[in-house]
């Protein structure tokens, strides 16, 4: 298993870079762009420890420039790790009492919750695996 990021929704993209890269010192290691989901991710690192990132998710405005408020916690988005086999990762978990939230069905990604609600998302390292059961079946629980 490898840590990759841990993702953070945010209100105002520039306001979050001035904390984050400009007074924190974290560098920008990759953005993206998402015109059809609306959305900008931009990940950041320490100098140095670019294994370890923080995930920026800056959902754009609707047509009236109103963003979502984001409370409860719900700016907070998820911790990720990569697996080499996802489905043993989901079988363990299940193995140790853990609801699988949003199954491996396309035999990529999965996710889950710690016993404080945290999500954790599971994501097959390289190339997805073939779709199989009870995976590619199984509906989704709960919200992650």
């Amino acid at each position: 298993m490898k840590y990759l990021h841990t993702m953070v929704r945010v209100a105002d993209l520039d306001a979050s870079l001035r904390f984050y890269r400009d007074a924190l010192g974290l560098r920008e290691v990759k953005r993206s762009e998402h015109e059809a989901g609306r959305f900008t991710l931009v990940y950041l690192a320490a100098p140095g420890d670019e294994d370890a990132q923080v995930e920026l998710t800056f959902n754009w405005p609707d047509a009236n420039g109103q963003g979502e408020v984001y409370t409860g916690g719900r700016n907070f988005g998820h911790l990720a790790y990569a697996v080499d086999d996802i489905y043993a990762a989901c079988r363990k978990l299940m193995d140790h009492g853990v609801t699988i939230n949003r199954p491996p069905r396309d035999g990529r990604m999965a996710f889950v919750r710690s016993p404080d609600g945290i999500s954790i998302e599971l994501l097959q390292a390289g190339a997805a695996l073939a779709p199989a059961e009870p995976w590619a079946s199984m509906p989704n629980t709960g919200s992650w």
